[in-house]
Parts: C-alpha cells; structure tokens; sequence
C-alpha cells in the first residue's frame, strides 16, 4: 500500500468517468486508443481506466465547438503525452537563473560606469559634486565649486571679474552659514542682527592670473583673519577644479555699520565671542596696495560717464547697492581700446560710502603714465578710476591694471614674423 501510495503521488489516476450517452461515431481513431471530444483517452485492452491528459473546455472555433485535440496530426509511431506530476510542474530554474544573472550583470554594468565616469580627469572628483560648500582644513576654511554659466562669461569667452566677484560674495555668505552663526541679515550673525549691525567692505584686491571659461568648474577657498581692533579681513583663493591652477587670489577688509544710524561701529564683545574662533592668524594672500591714488575729477579725467542710476535688482537686502555692482559702473568710463584689446589682471577699490536707490553718480577714468594722452606702454596700462555722486561724494575710489589678451600677443606675433620674413 506504501508503494501504491507513493505511485499514486507521482502518477494521479482519475477514477472512471460515467458514460455522457453519446454513441461512438463522436470519437476519433488514435493508434491503441482512442480519444473522444471531451479529451479523455481510451487505452484498448486496459481495465476500463481513463488517464485525463491536460483537459481543457472545449473551445469555439467560428461557432462550432471543438476538441482539444482536434485539428492537431498525430503519429502512429509518437508515445503518448507524459501525465502531470510533482516533478514536471515544477519552474524552470534555468529561466530564473538567466533572468537573476541578466539582472546582475547589468547593475554590475552600471556601476562600472559611474566610477569610471568619476576618475575622468575632465569630470568633478571633489567631494562637493553639487557645489553646496563645506568646511575644510579643521574648520578655518570654507570650499565651493562653482561651474561657469555660458551666461557668466563675455565676449571675450571668459568669465567677467564681476563673475569671480560675485564667487567670493557667495562663498563668504555661504561660510557664515555653514559656521552656524547666520542670523537673519546680510551675513550678519545672530548678535549683530540683535544690535543691527551688519558688514560693510571699506577696501577689496582682486588679482587674476587667468580668467576661466564657459563649462570651467572653480573651486573657492576662503577664511578669515582680525583686520586691526574692530575690523576683519577675509581672503580667497580660486582654482581650477581639474588642475589644482590658481586661477584669482583676493584680499578685503570689513568693517561693522549700524542699520538705523548708518555709521560704523565697533565690535561688540558678543559679536567678536561669535567670530573670533573662527579667524587664522596668516598674512593676507595679496599684499597690499596702499600707493595714494592723485586726485580726480573732471577736469583731470580722461574719461567720464554719467547718469548712472541704480535699479531695484542692483540693492541688496541691507537696501544699499551691492558692492559688486561698482566694478560694473566703474569700468562704464574705461576707454574702448584698453576694453577690446587688454584683459584686467588687478583691481583694487576704496569703499568710502554707501550708495542708495535714488542716487545719481558719476564714473570717471584716467589713464595713468599716459603720453600726450595715450598710452605709454602697450605692455600694460595702469587706469584710475572714481565713482562719485553727481552731487560730488566719493562712493569708490579704485585703480585697474591691464594686459594685452592673449589672442592679440599672437596676432602680434605672426605679423612680426610675417615682416621679418
């Protein structure tokens, strides 16, 4: 009985089925037996047993009922169909491992991409791929990256100083957030805000080696230092991101000037409790220039631009015009061929008063070392510049230094050779 149950769990045996009554001329020949509509086949010279064989309903076929097997060509030399078992119902495991291989090989794919695609040279591999900033060299510097917008860059394919201005103004916010001490003003902390004060920049030099382009990805240090009793200094350093080239280094010193009144004030000790642990004790990464700058007005003035007036996009959030917006105004009176023909490499501004939304200013040039009005060296041209009031007040004092573009020294270049030939 322990053999015949074991049978009978591999090899299910239905019991007989009744006869349905319709007589042998529904039934089709099939070599030892013979297989009826409903797919029930007859073994000839068994015991009256019938094996069910993957029975289906039968099916229409346009309008006339058929059989399973009909229509199909049989063998007389073919054996039977193999009956439904455990075994042969089982899944098939090859399938299922192709399909998890298949699977594994394509992560493994991906994966191989992404890392090849962050040891490409020309790709970001620093660990800030979306330029949000953090803290470095335990705690005293502040890095960004900064990808060069094809709408940051001028019609010589370089980024604009305001461009790199505009970096070190982002970063220095960014650093007092990412500190922790960003209050509800213009990088203000918590303690200026209570006693409404915020920053203000008296002096900025800017010094750039070579200006980047459309796609370049930059990357931007910058750290602060105490500047004499009651002021701070903060640096920069720009890089290319891909060679390590220091690309602009920066230099500025800040002051603190009261919301309400507009005058500058000292450092309160909350204030300084605040920031001071976060100054380095290092020199400035540009050496100052104190030269004093001649006087100049319009008489004495090459150049003169005026009625130039601040739009509301130009104010920041303490309602005064952001500095950066000067260098725009100041090289508004730069002369047309020292524009086309030479790349600025320095600047240094004076800061000496706030400008408001409704005022009117002036901007003057003057070419430095100038002969009978021109330029004396084509090597470099040296320019001061004044944004004034039209009123008469000075806003920002400054001087440029200028090279000749690279594009020109080549062209120079080749005519030379050209003539010497």
């Amino acid at each position: 009985m322990v053999a015949t149950a074991a049978t009978a769990s591999l090899f299910p045996i239905t019991s007989p089925q009744p006869e349905s009554g319709a007589n042998n001329s529904g039934k089709h020949g099939c070599g030892m037996g013979s297989v009826d509509v409903r797919g029930i086949k007859k073994k000839s010279g068994s015991s009256g047993l019938q094996v069910k064989t993957n029975a289906q309903a039968p099916t229409k076929v346009n309008g006339t009922r058929m059989g399973v097997m009909d229509g199909l060509k049989t063998d007389d030399n073919s054996s039977s169909a193999a009956p439904r078992t455990f075994i042969n119902q089982l899944p098939d495991w090859s399938m299922l491992l192709a399909a998890i291989t298949t699977i594994f090989l394509a992560a493994e794919k991906q994966w191989m991409m992404l890392d090849w695609k962050t040891k490409r040279p020309d790709m970001l591999v620093d660990l800030d791929p979306f330029g949000l900033g953090r803290i470095v060299e335990d705690g005293f510097v502040f890095r960004q990256n900064f990808s060069i917008r094809s709408y940051e860059i001028g019609a010589d394919r370089t980024a604009s100083v305001e461009t790199l201005m505009n970096h070190l103004q982002e970063t220095a916010l960014n650093h007092v957030k990412k500190a922790g001490i960003l209050g509800d003003g213009f990088g203000s902390t918590p303690e200026m805000c209570k006693k409404n004060l915020f920053w203000v920049v008296t002096k900025m030099q800017v010094l750039v080696d070579r200006y980047p382009t459309w796609g370049d990805v930059v990357q931007v240090d910058t750290w602060v230092a105490a500047s004499g009793k009651n002021g701070m200094r903060r640096d920069w350093l720009i890089r290319d991101c891909k060679t390590g080239e220091i690309l602009t280094r920066a230099s500025s010193n800040w002051v603190m000037m009261n919301k309400v009144t507009r005058r500058l004030s000292k450092i309160p000790d909350e204030v300084r409790a605040e920031i001071e642990q976060y100054f380095v004790d290092t020199p400035p990464v540009v050496d100052e220039d104190n030269r004093k700058l001649p006087k100049l007005d319009e008489n004495n003035a090459d150049h003169v631009r005026s009625g130039l007036t601040p739009k509301w996009s130009d104010l920041d959030v303490n309602q005064h015009v952001n500095n950066v917006k000067y260098v725009g105004w100041i090289l508004e009176s730069a002369p047309m061929p020292v524009m086309e023909n030479y790349e600025l490499s320095s600047i240094t501004l004076e800061y000496r008063r706030e400008c408001m939304k409704d005022s009117v200013l002036q901007s003057l040039t003057s070419l430095l070392g100038k002969c009978h009005g021109e330029m004396a060296d084509l090597n470099h041209v040296d320019c001061q510049h004044l944004l004034r009031l039209e009123g008469g007040g000075e806003i920002v004092k400054g001087r440029t230094k200028w090279r000749p573009k690279y594009a020109n020294s080549i062209r120079s270049i080749n005519h030379l050779s050209t003539e010497s030939g």
